[in-house]
């Protein structure tokens, strides 16, 4: 069964200098799994929702990096709501967990990291489907 309580937030190491901050994703600690690809989401129109599914065998990371949103998060039995505001702060999602990501604003830009290249055959986007999965996992 998939468990919520592995998702976490991770600070990304961030230095700061008199010409500004930089952010850097270097070790297994911010970032838990090996990159196959990254996207980002960005000009997200109202109701200003995205996601809604579950991938089987993908962990991701996201990080907000301008604006602000929400992350709901999901399992058979627990749920969490994580709000994303800095860009210094990042999302650990596990493979088989519910994400809705929701309320950003206009200006929000989200960058995520996958360990998986996107296959859409294999997103979950029906919750019936999804319980039925966890639950006889």
């Amino acid at each position: 069964m998939a468990k919520l309580a592995g998702a976490r937030t991770v600070e990304i190491p961030t230095h700061r200098d008199a010409r500004g901050f930089l952010s850097a994703m270097e070790t297994e600690a911010e970032v838990p799994f090996p990159i196959r690809r990254i996207y980002y989401v960005y000009g997200v129109a109202p109701p200003f929702e995205r996601g809604g599914h579950a991938h089987p065998d993908t962990d991701q990371l996201l990080v907000c990096l301008h604006g602000t949103m929400r992350v709901y998060l999901r399992d058979a039995l627990h749920c969490a709501t994580y709000d994303l505001a800095r860009p210094s702060l990042g999302l650990f999602i596990p493979a088989m967990i519910w994400a809705r990501l929701y309320d950003f604003t206009p200006e929000t830009v989200c960058l995520a990291a996958a360990s998986t290249h996107y296959d859409p055959p294999k997103v979950i986007r029906d919750w019936d489907e999804y319980l039925r999965r966890v639950t006889h996992a």
